[in-house]
């Protein structure tokens, strides 16, 4: 530590520890067992999505435990809060699906609520698994206190007659058993194999593709969302970031001074280039929001359309996260891509320095086939793409990692379903035809409710071996363990009316990953004469959360957000 912080008096946790006035308020505290010099002392909410819903979440309360003796070391008082999480992999495939979007803004609204109520001056979050990394980086930059993220780590791979596996591979092999392709008895041991230890999925799904963007954006510290959930390095990063925390209040250095324009660029160049999940195009517009930064969508994408394809991870490539790490994690793809003029160096980040000065000792392993030189990329562009069109005036993502360049072009008959689970019927019961565009809508963030994943769907088209000779598009979203031409975000959503509302069976739909185009062949007139005769469709839900967040969530390409963001902010938490 440089400094340490003895002063609270332009700290919020003032109003709840000094004076005679707060007599009361303290008594609370020595009831808990603090003492009067750790009353005294700066408060640092460490808030943790620890659960028992998933393997994702299940080792954070342990490491919630290493970040508080690393706060207590360094002069500040931790106190510790639980926030929840919908885990994807649980809740894919089914209505459960409609609580996971809606989950990150929970997250962030609890978060907020639970260090406002209670006056901490900083806050150290740890999140598992996909909505709960972006949920809590939205938090941290809401409240503008000094903060530091943390990931819970990936699970390990598993193994099945000799090779490795992920979960991805048993969503497949659903497929796999409804076309007789795989046995019972095979369809069992690989369940109880693909996933061995604590951690999130371990490719570059939603959630390792979001804990990239956590250290490219300066929130984490450098390599610790790389490490996996069982490695004990673990608890040394952890411990470092509840040090850390305290510098960060000593120097008065919080998330909007990390997470600026220049920042999100950053983030959005390693989602394209480590082929991570097309949920980054999603969260990235929503965490620019809460700081009151325009960067949507489009903005993303154009950021992807410039970006090289360097690390070969799963689902389109050949690792996973571990061998990421093992090679030299997080910072040797940020490195390559800094040296080739990629990302930008001089963004501040929670260690103090900047990018470049981070990178500064880190070397290239010429021994090790992860990540690839950023001038010697696995492809030009393109691990993620942004499309638009007369089918997505607000534009739609595609991921195109790992696919060559004559896949990323299709055109075909429309095949329209209103609801997830009618296509995945049709799916299993091959109700459909080679070339056909299936088309999933009224699963947008409003229409849903809640946007969901579906990879159910996709993955049960690949294990019938369907997976390159089909396009899907949805107005929902899809799981960064999708592959193939499939394409989500699109907007406006059918629930406001949007053109994929009006597509009807046969309709000729092309898409071209490499020029950026989704469209229809329809003329405007003959959508315009369709638009009349639509009428809108009534959520299945009359009251509850999904219900609220129905009436506030906005569109996709500006991140699915329900509340005006850091534009409409009156006065800062950090200040009060």
């Amino acid at each position: 530590m440089d400094e340490r912080v003895v002063d609270k008096s332009k700290l919020p946790s003032r109003h709840v520890t000094e004076g005679p006035e707060r007599a009361p308020h303290r008594s609370y505290y020595y009831a808990m067992g603090l003492t009067r010099h750790q009353i005294h002392q700066p408060f640092v909410g460490v808030a943790s999505c620890w659960n028992e819903a998933a393997p994702c979440n299940i080792s954070l309360m342990r490491q919630a435990q290493a970040v508080k003796k690393g706060v207590a070391a360094a002069g500040g008082t931790p106190r510790e809060f639980c926030t929840i999480t919908v885990t994807d992999g649980i809740a894919m495939g089914h209505q459960g699906m409609k609580s996971s979007l809606v989950s990150r803004d929970v997250i962030a609204d609890s978060v907020e609520l639970t260090m406002r109520g209670h006056c901490y001056d900083a806050l150290v979050g740890l999140a598992g698994c996909d909505k709960s990394l972006p949920g809590m980086m939205m938090a941290m930059v809401r409240l503008n206190v000094p903060s530091i993220f943390i990931y819970g780590g990936s699970i390990l791979p598993g193994s099945f007659k000799g090779q490795p596996v992920t979960v991805q591979d048993v969503f497949e092999a659903v497929g796999k058993h409804s076309v007789g392709a795989m046995s019972d008895e095979d369809l069992e041991e690989l369940e109880e194999h693909a996933c061995p230890s604590a951690g999130a999925c371990g490719a570059q799904f939603t959630a390792n593709t979001m804990a990239t963007v956590s250290e490219a954006i300066g929130l984490a510290l450098p390599y610790s969302a790389g490490a996996p959930a069982p490695y004990e390095i673990r608890d040394s990063f952890c411990m470092t970031a509840g040090e850390m925390v305290m510098e960060l209040i000593a120097k008065q250095i919080r998330p909007r001074d990390i997470v600026t324009r220049k920042a999100l660029e950053n983030a959005a160049t390693v989602v394209a280039a480590s082929g991570g999940s097309t949920n980054g195009a999603l969260h990235l517009p929503a965490i620019a929001h809460e700081c009151g930064i325009d960067f949507d969508l489009f903005d993303v994408a154009e950021i992807f359309k410039r970006t090289p394809y360097i690390a070969d991870l799963k689902p389109g490539g050949r690792y996973v996260a571990k061998d990421m790490f093992e090679v030299g994690g997080i910072p040797l793809m940020m490195k390559t891509l800094l040296d080739h003029g990629f990302l930008h160096g001089d963004c501040m980040t929670v260690t103090g320095r900047t990018i470049a000065e981070n990178m500064a000792s880190v070397k290239w392993n010429p021994d090790q086939d992860v990540v690839f030189p950023a001038d010697r990329p696995i492809t030009a562009t393109g691990g993620v793409v942004g499309l638009r069109g007369n089918l997505a005036p607000e534009g739609a993502i595609v991921k195109v990692a790992g696919m060559p360049p004559e896949r990323q072009v299709f055109s075909g008959p429309a095949r329209c379903f209103d609801t997830e689970e009618e296509c995945f019927a049709a799916v299993k019961n091959r109700d459909y035809r080679e070339g056909d565009v299936l088309v999933i809508r009224y699963e947008g963030p409003r229409g849903g409710p809640g946007m969901r994943e579906m990879l159910a769907t996709t993955a049960a088209l690949y294990g019938q071996g369907m997976g390159d000779k089909v396009a899907l598009i949805t107005d929902g979203r899809f799981s960064g363990a999708t592959r193939g031409f499939c394409i989500g975000h699109v907007g406006p959503e059918a629930a406001v009316g949007g053109p994929i509302a009006l597509l009807q069976d046969g309709d000729i739909i092309s898409m071209n990953a490499i020029e950026g185009s989704l469209t229809v062949d329809c003329s405007d007139e003959e959508l315009a004469r369709r638009k009349k005769d639509w009428k809108p469709r009534e959520t299945d839900y009359g009251s509850g959360a999904l219900w609220k967040y129905a009436q506030t969530v906005g569109s996709a390409k500006n991140g699915a957000v329900t509340h005006p963001g850091g534009k409409g902010e009156k006065h800062s938490y950090a200040d009060q």
